[in-house]
């Protein structure tokens, strides 16, 4: 399995410095779909990472997408180190970042994407809630032992920035939009943490009646992989989206 050669890739590449791998996102809540989803991990390692282990690493995970048992996104990841894991900074410091979207610039010039690829990352509060909520170790520490608390301001302020302009680009990515909206705004309500199948659930049971039709259609595609249906028209997108954030902002 997949998973399974990921961790031989992370132990082979950091040795002793890898403090453990975690499984996040999707798979971990259990609604992974290999059409709609990628593989989300953390790597935890006890010290900084060199050029020359980012350029080997990122080269194996681009291999690895390859295979035939590898989600059509492919694989998303961040290395930090197991300091900032367990005491935790916002915005938060990592060691190398890689998914599907940075593969073109990764293969065009790998030793200065690397060189280039350390920085600051808000995503990596949400991404910690979950490992903590629901995540799995796949090799390595147990989760307790690494990751710290996470306040709620950061996972909130974290989970926002990637909801804050969905008014003015549902539209174009109605699917993902659409039950980013639900889930935040379960946790916003009641401080649930939850996958995109499930803040569908959520809002079929917390919203009115008249967005339910966005929320359903989104929640068909992202199990069954089929394009966002066109009976659902932009206006109503956005008025679904003006609608959530209104109700995000009152929480």
């Amino acid at each position: 399995m997949i998973l399974d050669d990921i961790t031989a890739l992370t132990r082979w590449v950091f040795g002793e410095k890898l403090t453990g791998v975690y499984l996040h996102g999707s798979m971990a809540f259990g609604c992974y779909n290999p059409q709609k989803s990628d593989i989300d991990l953390i790597v935890a390692v006890n010290s900084p990472v060199s050029a020359e282990e980012k350029v080997e690493y990122v080269t194996g995970l681009v291999e690895l997408e390859s295979c035939a048992d590898s989600p059509k996104k492919g694989i998303e990841m961040s290395v930090v180190r197991e300091d900032i894991c367990r005491s935790f900074v916002y915005p938060t410091p990592f060691e190398l970042h890689y998914s599907d979207a940075h593969k073109e610039r990764f293969l065009a010039a790998p030793e200065k994407f690397c060189e280039n690829m350390r920085g600051m990352d808000k995503d990596l509060a949400a991404h910690f809630t979950v490992i903590k909520a629901v995540g799995r170790t796949l090799c390595g520490k147990p989760i307790e032992e690494v990751f710290g608390e996470v306040k709620r301001e950061y996972y909130l302020d974290s989970i926002m920035y990637d909801v804050a302009g969905a008014a003015r680009d549902i539209a174009a990515d109605p699917i993902y939009a659409v039950l980013n909206l639900c889930r935040t705004a379960a946790f916003v309500r009641e401080g649930k943490v939850l996958s995109k199948a499930d803040g569908a659930m959520w809002a079929a049971e917390n919203i009115p009646k008249k967005y339910l039709n966005a929320v359903s259609a989104a929640a068909e595609s992202y199990r069954s992989g089929s394009a966002f249906t066109k009976d659902i028209s932009a206006e109503a997108l956005r008025e679904f989206a003006e609608y959530m954030l209104a109700e995000i902002g009152r929480g």
